[in-house]
């Protein structure tokens, strides 16, 4: 990888997962340390290299937000260069354009907010149910209490689901700023208290799928444990609260420490309802038998939180994922943050990481 300059810290898009993970955690980090960051070789390895609409609104997004400056953010390319100014707060707009997930669009954005000098609103468009990406429901019902846990707070509104290939999707999160992230300790997975979901048809679609995919999840579950408390609503979306066809389903378990963790499925032309619900049960059961206190999913998305936390954060988590693997090498990068990985067992890891204690500002003077 190439080394740092005058010009700011320079980071190798096609390292290790090499996806746009590592834009969106470098220049969230970079916007909130106050550091210009060139990132090359963006997406190289993928069918198609460089940047995609989603990335290149990602980008446009922190730029916005830190009132900075962007070089090179045109779609298809595989080099940029972003020198952050100050972060703002007010009301922003990100719009994909297309059914780029918007859920990835927060992970860009709702760090920078948090350092902000005043509240921040962000109305976000684009695709709420994508694949290769969280649902928003994931975001609300999953990452957003884990995150509560870590002392930040906000609000997320899904105003209209929205589906490849159209999107039309919006979702606003507004956000007030703190003065730090607090350090956590998740390291007690409990017993599972509940496990509840959605599973949702919109447009055309019938409801009898929606139906087909909560039965097929039912049933992996009750053969994990057939005690367990299942509530899975079953909704038919209207034109209102989303845009275009589309279905999927999403099974969170909370356990008695308040560890919460989750399924999820998106339907499709070539899958049947049932094998997506089937999918989906098995997804949670696997979460579940590794016994971690976090999902597969959410380990990643805490790195640049733990990075920047006011002391030692500790998660027992399943087996370490490439993502996550980047997004350590990511923090450690580009901060003097240090994870640690400590295997306790075929399917349970412990990171740990002694943050930098970043402080915002403008609320600790």
């Amino acid at each position: 990888m190439s080394g740092d300059s005058s010009e700011g810290i320079t980071i190798d898009g096609s390292v290790l997962e090499g996806g746009g993970q590592i834009l969106r955690n470098a220049t969230a980090l970079s916007c909130i340390l106050g550091c210009s960051v060139i990132i090359e070789n963006i997406r190289a390895g993928r069918s198609s290299p460089g940047l995609r609409p989603q990335h290149l609104s990602g980008l446009e997004i922190c730029r916005d937000l830190s009132g900075g400056k962007l070089n090179g953010a045109e779609v298809g390319s595989q080099k940029v260069k972003l020198v952050p100014g100050k972060l703002k707060s007010g009301s922003f707009l990100a719009d994909t354009k297309t059914a780029g997930s918007v859920c990835l669009l927060t992970q860009s954005a709702l760090p920078l907010m948090l350092f902000a000098d005043n509240p921040t609103e962000v109305r976000l468009r684009g695709g709420t149910n994508a694949a290769m990406a969280p649902p928003i429901d994931y975001f609300i019902w999953v990452l957003k209490p884990v995150l509560e846990r870590f002392g930040i707070t906000f609000e997320c509104i899904l105003n209209r689901r929205g589906f490849y290939p159209r999107g039309g999707g919006e979702v606003v999160v507004k956000a007030n700023p703190i003065a730090f992230i607090k350090p956590v300790e998740l390291t007690e997975f409990g017993q599972i208290r509940r496990i509840f979901g959605l599973s949702f048809v919109a447009g055309t679609l019938p409801i009898k799928m929606a139906h087909l995919m909560a039965d097929s999840a039912r049933s992996v579950i009750r053969r994990f444990d057939k005690n367990l408390q299942m509530n899975i609503e079953v909704k038919k979306e209207t034109d209102r609260t989303a845009f275009g066809n589309g279905s999927g389903i999403i099974l969170v378990a909370e356990t008695s420490t308040g560890c919460v963790l989750a399924g999820t499925g998106l339907g499709s032309r070539d899958v049947k309802a049932e094998d997506v619900g089937f999918h989906a049960g098995e997804e949670l059961v696997r979460n579940l038998e590794q016994g971690g206190c976090v999902d597969d999913f959410m380990q990643d998305q805490l790195i640049v939180m733990m990075a920047l936390a006011k002391g030692r954060s500790r998660i027992r988590t399943g087996s370490i994922t490439l993502h996550s693997q980047t997004a350590i090498h990511i923090a450690e990068r580009m901060t003097a943050a240090k994870f640690t990985i400590e295997k306790i067992s075929e399917k349970q890891s412990i990171i740990e990481c002694e943050g930098i204690g970043f402080e915002n500002k403008v609320l600790s003077s």
